[in-house]
């Protein structure tokens, strides 16, 4: 009610789904300066890790699939092929163009970008959240 009212409000979080949820810009702190700032979904293309992921039921579209398309990883048992993607409107268009051009349609196509916490270990160097300093008294 307030942000619609006008009011500017700061939320500071360590819950980045929170983050996500709520805010409109976010800034990521490291060793209290800010390691990187903007939306929700322009931080989480900063980093790689997104990736558009394919599934088959037929097997022969399964292979004609990983035949049209490059820098895959492929799971031959589950049928499934994952893509390099920055989650864009541009590289999803390239991905379907080829398996266009090939005849070929997946079951079931996923994209996944990173999440705020893939963001926060990428540009903070950290393996796990920081844990809060205790006062020297």
């Amino acid at each position: 009610e307030l942000v619609t009212g006008g009011v500017t409000v700061f939320l500071t979080t360590q819950y980045l789904e929170e983050a996500d949820e709520l805010a409109d810009r976010i800034a990521v702190l490291n060793d209290g300066t800010i390691a990187a700032e903007g939306t929700a979904e322009e931080l989480k293309r900063l980093i790689p890790g997104g990736h558009v992921r394919l599934r088959f039921t037929d097997p022969a579209a399964y292979q004609s699939a990983a035949a049209a398309l490059r820098d895959i990883t492929r799971d031959d048992e589950a049928l499934t092929l994952q893509i390099p993607s920055d989650g864009s409107q541009r590289a999803l268009r390239s991905v379907l163009d080829r398996l266009d051009s090939a005849g070929v349609e997946a079951d079931e196509l996923t994209v996944h970008t990173p999440d705020l916490d893939d963001v926060f270990f990428a540009l903070t160097g950290s393996s796990v959240p920081a844990q809060p300093k205790e006062a020297v008294r």
